[in-house]
């Protein structure tokens, strides 16, 4: 797997260790950006770039654990592989009840790094793609009147037409000229692919809410 577009950074106070990391990534194919803090790495702060971060734990300043709090209080996507040789088994619970796709002890050998790095990259590509059709919902579904979201939300829980009139007090003929705007404005191709719509747009967990 090579993609010079995707880049791996390394969050480690250890120079040696930075640089035999970065040898050994870069000979994979990615790019490589390393930093001896976890605030030189936040005051960079990539947010949705395709790739993981190698976090070590113990680190003067900010340690790993705090560095993975901080970024999921700024909503960096970045997924986590955590290297150290201070590891114990409550610390990696918490690190991967957190989000980080593993928690490696050194030594590791190279196939099992490189397979944990694969895999964490792997996962942030679900990661942006999922947040690009959320993005795509929820610009697609602002663009509707409010009766045709009251329309869509009944029609999407399995309402039909003849119901969805008689609960908005309006014409069974009303109700296929609001769904034809709405199937046109969104795009979508029939009924479930609009309700797939609308759950990535987060609007059917609103209306389960309710």
């Amino acid at each position: 797997m090579t993609n010079t577009m995707t880049k791996v950074f390394i969050v480690d106070d250890d120079p040696a260790v930075r640089d035999s990391l970065s040898l050994m990534i870069e000979q994979e194919g990615f790019q490589v950006e390393a930093f001896d803090s976890a605030e030189a790495f936040l005051a960079v702060g990539p947010t949705d770039c395709c790739g993981c971060a190698i976090i070590d734990v113990r680190m003067s300043g900010m340690d790993g654990l705090q560095l993975q709090d901080e970024m999921v209080k700024r909503g960096m996507r970045l997924p986590i592989v955590f290297l150290t040789g201070h590891g114990d088994i409550p610390m990696s619970v918490r690190a991967i009840k957190a989000g980080a796709v593993d928690f490696l002890t050194k030594p590791v050998t190279r196939e099992k790094l490189l397979g944990c790095v694969r895999a964490a990259i792997q996962s942030g590509e679900r990661l942006l793609a999922q947040a690009a059709r959320l993005q795509e919902a929820q610009s697609l579904l602002a663009e509707l009147t409010e009766r045709e979201r009251e329309v869509m939300s009944l029609a999407v829980l399995g309402h039909p037409n003849k119901e969805i009139a008689r609960r908005l007090d309006i014409s069974h003929r009303t109700v296929e000229i609001h769904k034809a705007r709405i199937m046109h404005k969104t795009g979508a191709v029939n009924l479930l692919d609009l309700a797939r719509m609308a759950h990535e747009g987060g609007f059917v967990r609103t209306l389960e809410g309710q």
